[in-house]
């Protein structure tokens, strides 16, 4: 049986938030952002193994509040880098097993059960998998020589879980770190992969801004 991995990359802060609190141990009705993270991937298969990515000056913010929520997931840990792709690839190292790793924001707690499982059916047979939205607005592009409109239907939203063969990332993952590398596709495409795009859902915002909490609690919890 394939094994499924999460690994949940939870590094930020919360300076966009306004606050001093992460953003990813903020609480919507009582309850941290990052738990309800976990939860949306255990609806998708209970048995799933998850590798969490966090800042070493957070884990004891991190272990008061598993405790206080009596939160007893297992997990591996691991230790966030310097910047992003460091904190992947330390994540990676703690999978040593074959099978289909999913690597998703901590921040991003409203993606559905459809949008996992579309990422690991497309990733299960063409090795990856990139959770796309198209944008609802017009999009104009712009350079040291002034803006132009361009063709929205050209661009695409990128989300996360971004997925992937285990092997086959981590591999990725073991070239150098480039300007050029935006997310784990990117990593990926460098190696001469084709990103396969699969349907996201639009409400599967990256909680970074104030507002995104007063989203996020209405999808969490609709009237």
């Amino acid at each position: 049986m394939l094994k499924k991995f999460a690994l949940i990359v939870a590094g930020g802060s919360g300076n966009r938030m306004g606050t001093s609190v992460p953003k990813q141990f903020l609480e919507i009705e009582g309850k941290p952002v990052l738990l309800y993270t976990f939860e949306a991937f255990l609806r998708f298969d209970p048995d799933i193994e998850f590798v969490l990515v966090l800042p070493e000056t957070q884990l004891e913010h991190w272990k008061k509040l598993c405790k206080k929520h009596a939160f007893n997931t297992p997990y591996k840990l691991a230790f966030g880098g310097e910047n992003r792709f460091q904190s992947v690839k330390n994540g990676l190292a703690e999978i040593n097993d074959d099978g289909i790793v999913f690597i998703h924001d901590g921040v991003r707690p409203l993606v559905t059960r459809k949008t996992i499982d579309h990422c690991f059916t497309t990733a299960k047979k063409w090795g990856n998998a990139l959770p796309v939205v198209p944008p609802a607005e017009s999009i104009r592009y712009a350079d040291e020589n002034g803006n132009k409109a361009v063709d929205r239907s050209k661009y695409f939203l990128v989300q996360t879980p971004q997925t992937f063969d285990v092997q086959t990332i981590k591999k990725a993952y073991q070239e150098a770190q480039h300007e050029n590398f935006t997310d784990d596709a990117s990593v990926l495409e460098n190696t001469g992969h084709k990103i396969q795009l699969v349907s996201g859902n639009r409400e599967n915002i990256k909680i970074t801004w104030p507002q995104d909490l007063i989203i996020a609690k209405t999808f969490l919890f609709p009237q």
